[in-house]
Order: C-alpha cells, then structure tokens, then sequence
C-alpha cells in the first residue's frame, strides 16, 4: 500500500494539472505587497495558459454560465450580522456558475476546481458579492505561496512541484482532496466554501468571524472522472441549464462562527467541527443565461464588496484577490473587441 508521502508526491502530474486549470481559483495577489515582490499585474500574467490569455474573458474561472435568482433570508444570521439581506425577505441575485481554469474551451472533466460567484443585493443600496470554491480548503496559505505554486506548475523542472510541495506542507491537504475526493457530473450537486474568514458585527457592535458556505439540496451522486469524461466537455452547462428548466435549484447559506482560538488569517486551515454554525438562508436558482449574452458577463465578483455589518478579516486573501480581479477586469473590458460575441449580443 503507498504511503502518505506517495499519495501526494506520485501524483504530481494530475496536481500539476489542477493547478494549471483549477488551483487558480482565486486570482491572488496583494496590494500591499512592494513591487519587487508581488504585483496583480505579475500574478495575473503567471495565470496565463502557454498560448496566452484568451483575450476579453476573465483571467480565470475563463469558463462559466449566469444565473439570477434570489435570496431567500430566514433572518436567523441577524443575531450575528446586522446586514440588510440577513432580515427575512427574498433578495435579487446575480451570479455566476464556473470552472477554474483560464481556458474558456476547457472541457469540464479536464477542471479539477468549481466556483460559484454570487451578488445579493437589498433594497437599502448594500451589496454583497462572493467567489466560492468547492475544495474544503486553499492550496497555499499566502498570496506568495499560491505564486510560487502558479510558478511550479508551468516550470520545466521535473522537480520544480516535488520542491514546491517540499517547501509547502500545507498544500498537502488540498493535494489529497484533488486526487481523491469524488466528482459530481452536476453544479447542482456541489458543495461551495468561502475558505477566507470575515468578520460579522451584529446590531449590538460585537463582532463574529465567519467563514461559509452554500451547500446543494440536490444529493451528491459520485461519478468516476473516466464517466464524467464520457458526458461531453460542456456537460455542466447543459445539465444545469436543463435543471433550473425544469425547477430551481437551491443551496442552504450555512454561516460557521470560529471560535476565538481558530485561525482566521489562514485559508489552508479548516476549523475543527463542532463550531456553532446559523443557517441564514437559501440561494434559489431560477434562470440559466449564456454568459456572452447573460447579466453575469461584466460583473466582478470581488469578494472586498461588503454590505455594513460585513467586513474582511485579518485573511490577507479578499483584499488580494480584490487587486487581481480588477486588473483582470481592466484587461478582459480593454479586450471586449476579442470576446466572441453572440448575434443577439452583438446588436445595439
């Protein structure tokens, strides 16, 4: 039977892969980094497939579908955020179904990591936009790590991921979810998480970090990546479309609360079970639309957008992915030329 060390090191062709179209989940990168070190600009250009980047889509996540709904609140996460759309209502929603790869032909089974991101907005004017990941946890635990791992995974160096690995213990728990955990031929059937904490302040000014996450009513049923493979490369897209079609598609918000020894600057950590955790509500999906022409397409779902009684934490994360993901948007709005549009979307 391999051992530990094996599991992870003999995989590194398919971890190579993952990270070459899924790790990059999250565009990191960090403002407050100096130039000499870290840039959105450097970052974001190590996301870039050998061909270079397909010009006027996004950075990463290239391959998604829109969606709007709603936001049904149940008003429970009140005692614990004083954000409008945690009172009990039905809230818009814009959001976006995707695959983290930066190749918008990608077929589906060769994408290890899917996100979901989502806008719920509330009557007063607050906002809340989200980007979620199925993995339980991150790769890296900083902005520099997930670089160096961008960096490992294209390099000619045979030993370039097995030092990287080396050099990052922490990785190893997102390793043995990518090469073991099951796949599902449904986004219907994914379980989304924030993986970055936030800090949560309730009517009375205390303060609650969180992480979350959005987790399916359908039931999970596993599939072999060598079945999933036999559906099709856009497979995702069309069953989600046929699904909402037929009745929408919801996932329960489920809000975790740390307790005040757990980590919150680190994404590579999970907290231990157990942990108070406050059903707010249910995201319902109701409509699918093609991205080229959907509500989606020209939004940025940057996860430092917070409506009061939200904000980020000491998680250096949000506010790096913010700088990437506005460069990436600056570079995909420049390029609008190049993005192939539909017929009904190339009309004035």
């Amino acid at each position: 039977m391999p051992g530990p060390q094996r599991s992870v090191l003999g995989s590194l062709v398919l971890i190579a892969a993952v990270v070459t179209f899924g790790v990059g989940a999250f565009a990191y990168t960090a403002g407050w980094l100096t130039p000499n070190r870290l840039t959105s600009t450097k970052l974001v250009s190590a996301l870039a497939p050998p061909g270079g980047p397909a010009l006027g889509h996004r950075r990463n996540h290239a391959k998604g579908v829109c969606f709007t709904g709603t936001f049904e609140a149940n008003g429970n996460a009140s005692a614990i955020s004083r954000a409008s759309m945690f009172a009990a209502g039905q809230y818009p929603v814009v959001g976006r179904l995707n695959l983290a790869t930066p190749d918008p032909n990608a077929a589906d089974p060769t994408v290890r990591v899917r996100g979901i991101g989502v806008q719920i907005s509330a009557p007063d004017g607050n906002v809340w936009r989200m980007a979620l990941i199925d993995p339980p946890v991150f790769a890296v635990s900083t902005p520099q790590g997930f670089y160096d791992l961008l960096e490992a995974s294209t390099s000619k160096d045979p030993e370039a991921m097995k030092g990287f690995i080396a050099a990052h213990p922490e990785f190893a728990a997102f390793g043995e979810w990518a090469t073991k955990a099951p796949w599902t031929a449904s986004y219907a059937e994914v379980a989304f998480n924030s993986l970055n904490a936030f800090i949560f302040t309730d009517g009375s000014g205390a303060e609650h970090a969180v992480r979350w996450s959005l987790r399916p009513e359908a039931r999970p049923v596993p599939i072999t990546a060598e079945d999933f493979a036999k559906l099709g490369a856009n497979y995702l897209e069309e069953d989600i479309t046929k699904r909402v079609a037929s009745s929408p598609q919801r996932w329960t918000l489920v809000l975790t609360v740390a307790d005040p020894s757990d980590p919150t600057s680190d994404p590579t950590k999970a907290w231990p079970p157990g942990r108070r955790t406050v059903e707010a509500g249910t995201l319902a999906v109701q409509k699918i639309e093609s991205e080229a022409d959907g509500p989606c397409r020209d939004i940025n779902f940057d996860p430092t957008i917070l409506p009061d009684g939200i904000k980020v934490s000491d998680d250096p994360f949000p506010a790096a992915r913010s700088a990437a993901y506005a460069k990436s948007y600056d570079l995909r709005t420049s390029e609008a030329s190049s993005y192939p549009r539909t017929e009904a979307s190339a009309k004035p």
